[in-house]
């Protein structure tokens, strides 16, 4: 499912970005306008009134017009859910499903890792069966269960709506984006949705997030992307937005992901963006 490895310089709208890993997309980071090398927020404490926001990452976030959000992981923490649902499935058909074959299926688009989940598990079913199946089961989970918020998230994200324009780039189905959003209380944050199944390939290609620039209309190199994975933030590298990675706690983006992103933040009320004391 991978191109074959290309260790050819990847010069984009930015400048270099470092060489190409083995599934086609930047492997090490360069700088998009405005980037600052391996931001961390830690040090370079602007002056009171802007919180604990770092001079670097408020240089980053300088001239962004459009804030682009992946969903799982970031603004609901819902990536177990989606484990859940697949290992029942499995189960249901006698077969059993690992966290590291969910690992697999993060930020692909539903035809892919429908697909993913019938080799793997060797069944007869075909993949928009599994599709279907395990869609409306996360779908059912929204309705009927508290949906499990990353803290303070919606909250930030709906700062950060009222100063830029913004939308969801996820990979996730759209009806599940829709439950997703709707169980939130996030629906009148986000009018500009869009899924990966809306386009050609899911993340770690820079579809998802270059549709939902062009439905902003806003440059991609004006975005802000916020993600959570290692696919997610190649996506947006190979987009040419800046990225900023929030690291999510139930399901780690794993070692090497920090130094791919252009910032790497605890929580996303730390963007300047997201602060309450900070002016549109």
């Amino acid at each position: 499912m991978q191109p074959a490895e290309d260790t050819r310089r990847d010069t984009g709208p930015h400048g270099p970005r470092g060489s190409l890993g083995r599934d086609g997309w930047p492997d090490s980071r360069g700088g998009a306008p405005g980037a600052t090398e391996g931001v961390v927020c830690s040090a370079d404490v602007l002056p009171p009134g802007v919180g604990g926001v770092t001079k670097a990452l408020a240089d980053l976030v300088a001239g962004i017009d459009a804030v682009l959000f992946d969903l799982d992981g970031v603004l609901v923490d819902t990536e177990p859910w989606w484990h859940d649902v697949r290992v029942a499935w499995a189960a249901s058909h006698g077969q059993s499903w690992s966290v590291d074959d969910s690992h697999l299926c993060m930020g692909l688009n539903s035809r892919d890792w429908s697909e993913v989940m019938r080799e793997r598990l060797g069944v007869a079913e075909a993949p928009i069966a599994i599709e279907r199946t395990i869609v409306a089961a996360l779908v059912a989970r929204y309705a009927s269960r508290p949906v499990p918020l990353v803290a303070g998230a919606p909250a930030a994200a709906a700062r950060i709506a009222s100063r830029v324009p913004v939308a969801i780039a996820s990979s996730a189905h759209p009806a599940v984006i829709r439950a997703a959003i709707d169980a939130a209380g996030l629906a009148s944050v986000f009018s500009t949705i869009v899924s990966s199944d809306d386009v050609p390939r899911g993340k770690p290609a820079p579809d998802v997030y270059l549709e939902a620039a062009r439905r902003l209309g806003v440059a991609p190199a004006r975005c802000l992307v916020i993600e959570d994975s290692r696919n997610g933030v190649l996506a947006g590298r190979a987009a040419g937005a800046r990225v900023v990675l929030v690291p999510n706690a139930s399901v780690p983006p794993g070692p090497g992901v920090a130094e791919l992103a252009d910032a790497v933040i605890e929580r996303l009320s730390d963007l300047p963006l997201a602060s309450p004391g900070v002016a549109a």
